[in-house]
């Protein structure tokens, strides 16, 4: 036994003999593991054990995502169209973040930067952080 590591139920040996965790290489992978993934969330309640073998299984589905599947980068025009379709925001409802329609649709036509203040008030509305406007620079 190494010292500093809790023993190992009989449940969680279980869990990893029957689906051991393996790093997913491609989409037929990452479908059974989020088959077994929904299977155990949609048994009996989680134990501990659940808890940490599904932990291990959403690491090993944001490894592969990470790597196949990356986030495209959005402009400022693009996210703020995005945020307000998402929210059915019209035009005139998202005016307030902007100060005026010209400063909307200037940033939309991407014609203009945000501006600091705009970003502050558009992550408020949308419960982003700030940093969200940044991750393309």
């Amino acid at each position: 036994m190494t010292i500093g590591l809790r023993p190992t139920s009989n449940y969680y040996l279980e869990l990893i003999t029957e689906f051991p965790p393996r790093p997913i290489a491609n989409q037929d992978e990452l479908l059974a593991v989020q088959t077994r993934i929904n299977t155990i969330l949609d048994g009996r309640p989680l134990n501990q054990d659940d808890r940490e073998y599904l932990k291990v299984m959403g690491m090993l589905i944001y490894d592969y995502e990470e790597e196949h599947e990356p986030i495209p980068k959005l402009s400022h025009a693009e996210l703020i169209q995005s945020l307000m379709d998402e929210s059915e925001l019209e035009l005139q409802d998202a005016i307030s973040l902007f100060g005026t329609e010209s400063n909307l649709r200037s940033v939309l036509a991407n014609e203009r930067e945000l501006t600091t203040g705009e970003i502050s008030q558009i992550a408020q509305k949308f419960h982003l952080s700030p940093l969200s406007f940044f991750a393309g620079v």
